[in-house]
């Protein structure tokens, strides 16, 4: 079994320059054996592969990748992550000096090119300014090109050294032998600026758009700053001391102090102090949480002014920080259903651009006998600088990381991108009631005896049915059995023969030979129970106003009923009102009796419930709404309703990121608040937008571009695109679509982004 477990991991890919070489990257890593599902991600630079442990191994993936002409970091220890961190921005800076000198020095040779042409010596100066920044400025460009000729592949980097290369020995060409133009009746140009320009022009944007890339993982940077490197935890065994260790030190059972204005280390429980703890980080709320003896707290949350110490519980990568901050990258990493047909379009846009390019030459050289040769080169070289993968490669990604990132600063975690495109298409939400709508903390507010009702008391037997009751309701897994016990705290607890739980209705047992039962009205009616009328009108209403109602029997009659109580939160109904502002249609599903469900149901705005359904019951009535043709979005604890949560077209958990509601939910929102609910939609809607305007002006651009750049307009209009202004657009695509999706990172603030 266990060669077979699938391992899932995310690895920085070195060396990829645009979304063909990402494609080629994720194309080797899939066909390697045991690799059951590879994405390469351009925008992050990050592989996410899932693989069998027997059949693949990180470094055999390391080694696919090398083939292939890139890179695979492997070491995932902080101090790799940290080197790898330090290594990007070393990149970054030695980009930026080249982008500064390749613009300094281009700059001059423009200026000649477009106005001093005549002056004595001007090809010689252009030619010795140019030389620097073709092959000492631009010499990455032939390197990346040479490593993907030896595999037999092209990538963005061959566009760039073709059109410049060919400009640049077309140039010299004709500035050594300028009679071999001359005798044939052509004026011989040179078209150093242009090889130059070209350069600096795309330097300048790769500097750019690597600068906004880098914003869009602000938000796991923000998530990974949140933990501190070091921790002041209690020596064994010396009351009152304490020493200070590295964060990876902490094991679970350690005690951790905490001291005012500082960040919690680990998850844990407070064993000591109190305070109030910033959780906005993980939970996106602004209000600080009271933590006391007995309460949990998690990594990465600010105290405040008071000191506590707490149970180190989890550690390192068990901590609710660590599982956000893997779950925002794999879900960073995954590939909404339209990047599919980018990729196959990236993957082949290269070879087809070349092909385009050559046609474009020999169709001059043919149809245009006199300038043909130097028109034709022109056009060539203008439709390999133009055309522009990165921005088809960026479109869908970009948008992706920075939405998602966004949403897990927001309180809101992404399981996948297509989560995001699902969101944008519901039209119905299914709430379910006890810790959804209500705060999911029951409690017993009256209780109501048979006897006391009937104006009758005996202390000695009803003390007895209360130990009865109270040793039930221990046996039951029920979250309301909770409530009636810690009501009836303080009686005694007594054996119980032949217990049985009865899932969604009630309890039974025998206690001296007679069978007591506690449950719902409907099990009352099933066990043949006679109902008292004084408490049968009790009953009814304490339901008349939000009140569950838990019957005791014995020996075949009611003997007591309970009234529980699960406050609504105070937004339920703000949350509801923002549903439906947005057109949805909003259920609420509850196992709770009809007039308690429809007295939530009023105070919140919901028009539609279903009361006492069962548990397995609430999967089928998801599925019978998707069979009318909705799309649906059940909002559950992730765990009593996982069944309809994984029959839902979305699936949302609301709490505190339990590890079973993260594993179910497509979406998990941290917080208990329900208005996060309507955020989630609003910002999966933005999302979708931006993708796709970034995939229009992405397919525009080129669609339009290539033919001008192939000289399409210049036998009506006489107008033929200078490489140079090419070289400025092909840039600015590609950093226009990342900073288009830049724009969702004001999502919630103040001025909320505009995608209309």
């Amino acid at each position: 079994m266990g060669k077979n477990k699938v391992i899932t991991g995310n690895f920085p890919v070195c060396g990829m320059g645009c979304a063909g070489c990402a494609a080629r990257v994720e194309k080797t890593l899939n066909s390697q054996p045991g690799v059951q599902k590879a994405a390469v991600n351009f925008a992050s630079g990050m592989a996410h592969v899932e693989y069998l442990s027997g059949q693949s191994s990180p470094d055999a993936l390391q080694k696919a990748v090398r083939d292939a002409g890139y890179d695979l970091v492997i070491d995932s220890s902080e101090e790799a992550a940290e080197d790898a961190e330090d290594d990007r921005r070393k990149k970054y800076l030695a980009l930026k000096r080249r982008t500064v000198w390749s613009v300094m020095l281009s700059f001059p040779i423009f200026v000649i090119g477009m106005f001093f042409m005549d002056m004595p010596y001007a090809e010689v100066i252009m030619w010795i300014l140019a030389t620097p920044v073709v092959f000492w400025l631009g010499r990455g460009f032939f390197v990346n090109a040479w490593k993907q000729l030896k595999h037999r592949t092209a990538n963005m980097d061959t566009l760039v050294a073709c059109s410049t290369g060919i400009s640049y020995l077309f140039s010299v060409t004709n500035v050594l032998f300028p009679g071999f133009w001359l005798e044939r009746g052509i004026e011989p140009h040179v078209y150093f600026e242009a090889s130059a320009v070209i350069i600096a022009f795309i330097l300048l944007g790769r500097l750019l758009e690597e600068r906004a890339k880098g914003k869009t993982s602000d938000s796991i940077r923000k998530l990974m700053g949140l933990q501190p490197r070091t921790v002041t935890i209690a020596v064994p065994g010396e009351e009152g001391k304490y020493r200070e260790v590295p964060v990876s030190d902490v094991r679970p059972g350690d005690i951790v102090l905490v001291k005012p204005g500082e960040r919690v280390a680990v998850d844990g429980t407070v064993t000591w102090g109190s305070s109030y703890v910033d959780e906005s980080m993980l939970s996106g709320e602004p209000v600080p949480v009271l933590k006391q003896e007995d309460s949990k707290v998690f990594a990465g949350t600010m105290n405040g002014k008071g000191s506590f110490r707490f149970r180190a519980d989890s550690v390192g990568k068990d901590t609710m920080l660590s599982r956000i901050i893997t779950m925002v990258q794999d879900a960073q990493g995954s590939k909404a259903p339209v990047q599919k047909l980018v990729d196959r379009i990236a993957a082949v846009f290269v070879p087809v651009i070349m092909g385009i390019a050559l046609l474009s030459f020999v169709l001059w050289t043919i149809f245009d006998p006199a300038d043909g040769l130097t028109h034709g080169i022109l056009a060539m070289v203008t439709v390999l600088v133009i055309a522009c993968p990165c921005a088809l490669g960026l479109a869908t990604p970009t948008a992706i990381m920075v939405g998602i990132g966004r949403a897990a600063e927001q309180g809101i975690l992404i399981k996948d991108a297509e989560s995001i495109e699902i969101a944008r298409k519901t039209d119905t939400v299914v709430l379910d009631k006890t810790g959804t709508v209500t705060e999911g903390r029951p409690e017993v507010v009256r209780m109501v005896w048979a006897e006391e009702a009937d104006g009758r008391t005996c202390p000695e037997r009803q003390g007895k049915l209360r130990d009865i009751l109270y040793s039930l309701e221990r046996l039951s897994s029920h979250p309301l059995a909770e409530a009636v016990t810690r009501y009836l705290d303080g009686a005694s607890e007594i054996g119980i023969d032949d217990f049985e739980n009865v899932t969604g209705t009630g309890v039974k047992g025998k206690s001296d030979g007679a069978v007591y039962l506690a449950g719902n009205r409907r099990f009352m009616d099933d066990n043949d129970i006679l109902l008292p009328e004084t408490l049968a009108e009790a009953a009814a209403d304490l339901a008349a106003n939000a009140h569950t109602v838990i019957w005791f029997a014995g020996n075949g009659k009611a003997e007591a009923i309970a009234a529980v109580t699960d406050r609504i939160k105070e937004n339920a109904a703000e949350a509801v009102a923002s549903l439906k502002k947005r057109g949805l249609e909003v259920f609420m599903l509850t196992g709770d009796n009809e007039a308690t469900a429809a007295a939530v149901a009023s105070k919140v705005g919901i028009d539609r419930y279903r009361a006492g359904i069962l548990p397995q019951d609430k999967a089928f009535f998801v599925k019978e709404l998707q069979k009318d043709g909705r799309t649906v979005a059940m909002v559950g604890d992730g765990i009593n309703d996982s069944a309809a949560l994984a029959q839902a077209d979305l699936s949302i958990a609301m709490g505190s990121g339990s590890d079973i509601a993260m594993d179910v939910a497509q979406m998990t929102v941290i917080s208990s608040d329900l208005r996060k609910i309507s955020e989630a939609l609003d910002l999966s809607g933005k999302t979708v937008r931006v993708v796709r305007q970034n995939l229009f002006w992405a397919f525009i651009y080129n669609i339009i571009g290539v033919p001008i750049a192939a000289g399409a307009l210049y036998p009506v209009f006489g107008f033929l695109l200078n490489p140079m202004i090419a070289g400025a657009a092909m840039a600015f695509s590609s950093v226009s679509v990342v900073t288009n999706s830049l724009r969702l990172r004001n999502f919630g603030k103040k001025g909320t982004v505009r995608t209309k």
